[in-house]
């Protein structure tokens, strides 16, 4: 059984409503997970937009899809970028020289993660998280998913 691990472009289409990634993210729920890192783009992206002062007449909506953000954060199983994770990230860095760009940062810290816990990784962004040996990935987004 694999631990399905959505990115955070994946997590974003699932609150938007995307019907592909409902369906299959409802298909693996109990084996569905994010990682922490996932959490804190999504906030940071909220964050940004509620303090840009010409968003002000939008704060109601804004402020209603934090909140339906933070709502689904608990439901969802969260992975912690742990030891486990530090070791794995260090050791991709260490072996994989390409890695090391400041772009890839926080995608090789979900990475990192994903294969700490042997996941499979719910991507669109092949182009990135490809480069990671060993990573195993999905697209949802795709007609011939999962």
């Amino acid at each position: 059984m694999s631990i399905y691990i959505l990115d955070t472009d994946h997590v974003s289409l699932l609150l938007q409503g995307n019907q592909t990634v409902s369906s299959r993210a409802a298909q693996v729920y109990p084996d569905l997970a994010i990682a922490i890192v996932t959490v804190q783009e999504i906030f940071n992206g909220w964050i940004v937009k509620i303090n840009n002062s010409a968003q002000s007449s939008n704060l109601v909506r804004l402020y209603t899809n934090l909140w339906t953000t933070v709502e689904f954060f608990k439901g969802v199983r969260i992975l912690n970028f742990d030891a486990a994770a530090y070791t794995c990230y260090e050791r991709l860095l260490r072996e994989n020289k390409q890695l090391n760009k400041k772009r890839l940062q926080k995608d090789l810290r979900i990475a990192a993660i994903a294969l700490s816990v042997n996941g499979l990784m719910v991507t669109r962004n092949q182009r990135d998280f490809s480069q990671v040996p060993g990573l195993a990935l999905e697209d949802w987004t795709s007609e011939n998913s999962g």
